[in-house]
């Protein structure tokens, strides 16, 4: 089966998009492709001083690119609240940005950081960011999952990871959240009948900076890297998301390859069966408005 590749990117001058984590690794790929492909890129980032740098090594590969820097801590509400009171307008969001295997710590409503990152800070920047979604151009969000959630589920009475921590399990919970909840905002932007679609993906298995928090992941890394997608390779399955006019809301793509973790070409990826579960997903939903104080204002599909 053909899958979607690069060349099949279609042109996206006119419209607006937002990256979270566009300074480095896949979330880099990205906004350097959106920006080639003519859209004007916001990069969402925490690191400002990272961010210009990345910024100009885009403008090196396409000079001609519309490309701005938006502050953006995940991990921080008011922050959140602030990029996103300087959107007026937007036609794709693409959650992107992501933390993997670091250290236990509180942070967002008492939760363990990679739930707080990874999914409180993109559900509550999303939610803050519908109105201005609402005034796109066939407007999308995109939420990066991995094949991580695959064996994970939610511990509702230990997000904050205070029992039993463990680097790995906690970073699929993050992304199992991830995956329900670009589930579950579609099925209510379709029963309210919002024009937004919100679309998943998954990297596969890439060779990015996220392990940098473990040691022996830069031992194995290097050698391992031959095996794996490149950054680049991993930017595909959102790139569909975002821009393959065939997409449509509640579409969950990843590359096309062994087990879905490595391939040159992005398809229609398979969610678990607890990522489709309705209810699990309206709990998770109902729990990160109480951890964030940010209420989306879309009620439950019936």
């Amino acid at each position: 089966m053909k899958g979607f590749t690069f060349d099949d990117i279609p042109g996206q001058t006119g419209r607006t998009a937002l990256v979270t984590g566009a300074n480095t690794g896949i979330g880099y790929h990205i906004a350097e492709m959106l920006a080639d492909r003519g859209a004007r890129v916001l990069m969402g980032c925490r690191d400002l001083t990272k961010a210009e740098a990345a910024r100009k090594d885009m403008l090196k590969a396409v000079p001609d690119a519309q490309i701005e820097l938006v502050e953006l801590d995940l991990a921080d509400m008011a922050s959140v609240r602030k990029a996103a009171e300087g959107i007026d307008t937007l036609d794709l969001l693409v959650n992107n940005a992501g933390i993997m295997w670091v250290p236990h710590e509180i942070s967002t409503g008492g939760a363990e950081k990679h739930f707080a990152v990874n999914h409180l800070g993109h559900f509550a920047l999303t939610s803050l960011l519908l109105p201005a979604l609402a005034k796109g151009k066939a407007p999308r969000v995109v939420t990066q999952s991995s094949i991580a959630h695959r064996p994970a589920s939610i511990q509702f009475d230990n997000l904050a990871g205070e029992h039993d921590y463990a680097r790995q399990k906690f970073y699929g919970q993050s992304k199992l959240a991830n995956l329900m909840f670009a589930l579950e905002l579609d099925r209510r932007l379709r029963a309210k009948g919002s024009p937004i679609a919100s679309i998943a993906c998954h990297p596969g298995v890439a060779k990015t900076e996220l392990t940098r928090q473990v040691g022996w992941a830069k031992l194995v890394m290097p050698i391992a890297a031959t095996l794996l997608n490149t950054a680049k390779q991993g930017a595909l399955p959102a790139l569909q998301a975002a821009t393959d006019p065939a997409a449509q809301g509640g579409d969950y793509y990843g590359p096309y390859g062994f087990m879905e973790a490595t391939g040159a070409t992005s398809g229609r990826a398979v969610a678990t069966a607890t990522a489709r579960d309705p209810l699990l997903a309206a709990r998770l939903w109902e729990i990160s408005k109480d951890m964030t104080g940010i209420d989306p204002g879309l009620p439950p599909a019936t």
